[in-house]
């Protein structure tokens, strides 16, 4: 699931205490652990701003977080506190990804009709946006879902 996409799509960090929750500083990531974190709880959700590597959204796991790449950076860490209906419709919106955007899905084929008999036809795919080309994307699909997590801008 990439949940810093869907964030960064809907403008929307869940920062915890609004900007009470954006901690300024220089950290270090190293094996995985970012320091100093002491105001992260195991489970949540935090998102690192200002890395030249690590830029996202991680969940604190108390352990090594495998997807952290070594550095020092001069950034903010964002306390998160990500409501459990968007998490599933962020697994919902990873299904339907997988399923949908792959190169053979029928919503990747720019035809939804094609035919051959003397005179060639076709029906264009239209279902999508005009902006994707009339391919229907993750965002057309879970748009009215996704208004309610919406944001004018991300603080």
């Amino acid at each position: 699931m990439n949940i810093t996409e869907i964030c960064l799509y809907c403008k929307n960090f869940f920062l915890k205490d609004h900007e009470n929750s954006i901690y300024a500083g220089t950290y270090t990531i190293e094996n995985g652990m970012i320091y100093p974190v002491n105001f992260l709880k195991v489970g949540q959700y935090f998102y690192i701003h200002g890395s030249v590597l690590n830029n996202g959204v991680y969940q604190y796991t108390g352990e090594a977080i495998t997807e952290l790449q070594d550095e020092i950076f001069d950034g903010s860490v964002w306390e998160m506190a990500v409501p459990p209906a968007f998490l599933k419709l962020c697994e919902e919106i990873t299904a339907w990804r997988a399923k949908n955007e792959s190169a053979d899905s029928q919503n990747m084929k720019p035809f939804s009709s094609e035919s051959v008999s003397g005179v060639y036809s076709y029906s264009k795919a239209g279902t999508g946006s005009s902006e994707s080309g009339g391919i229907m994307t993750w965002q057309d699909a879970f748009k009215t879902r996704l208004n309610k997590f919406r944001r004018i801008q991300i603080i």
